[in-house]
């Protein structure tokens, strides 16, 4: 009984651990329309939870060229994600359709996990970039948890730019 409640924790213990404690549902979208951009540099998390691929480990995320095997973001999704937003007009560079956990990180291509990032921005998507690896190597490292880069991206990404 007593290696049944062992074996039971731990099981428990490892399913926890692919949860990151957010204030809302990661995956979970409960606005579609009227998204804004009120918490910038943050998505509008109502709209952008963020959203991970559920196997993805720091195995898997740290092979080199792995990011570009999950990459998958239609132009259809791009403009559903514009349109959500209210963006009409977006020139060239002036938005990247961003993941809010980067695919580096362990996040998915779902619309949950985009957002439209402004480019020309003191926080914009290219030094969003540099939070992202600075994530990806303490992950590759072992000096921080996949969990804790994913939650440190969705919520604390400006404290990474270095």
């Amino acid at each position: 009984m007593k290696y049944i409640l062992i074996i039971f924790l731990s099981l428990f213990l490892v399913g926890c651990s692919r949860t990151i404690d957010t204030p809302h549902n990661l995956g979970e979208r409960t606005q579609t329309i009227g998204c804004t951009f009120n918490n910038w540099p943050y998505p509008d998390y109502a709209c952008s939870p963020g959203s991970i691929i559920p196997n993805a480990t720091k195995e898997v995320i740290c092979v080199n060229g792995y990011t570009q095997t999950v990459r998958n973001v239609p132009e259809v999704e791009k403009e559903q994600v514009y349109a959500e937003y209210g963006i009409i007009n977006h020139p060239a560079y002036s938005y990247e359709v961003d993941h809010i956990i980067s695919l580096e990180l362990g996040g998915d291509n779902s619309i949950a996990n985009l957002w439209p990032e402004k480019y020309d921005d003191t926080y914009g998507a290219r030094i969003k970039d540099k939070a992202e690896n600075n994530l990806h190597a303490k992950v590759c490292s072992g000096q921080m948890t996949l969990v804790e880069a994913q939650y440190q991206i969705a919520h604390n990404w400006t404290a990474w730019i270095k």
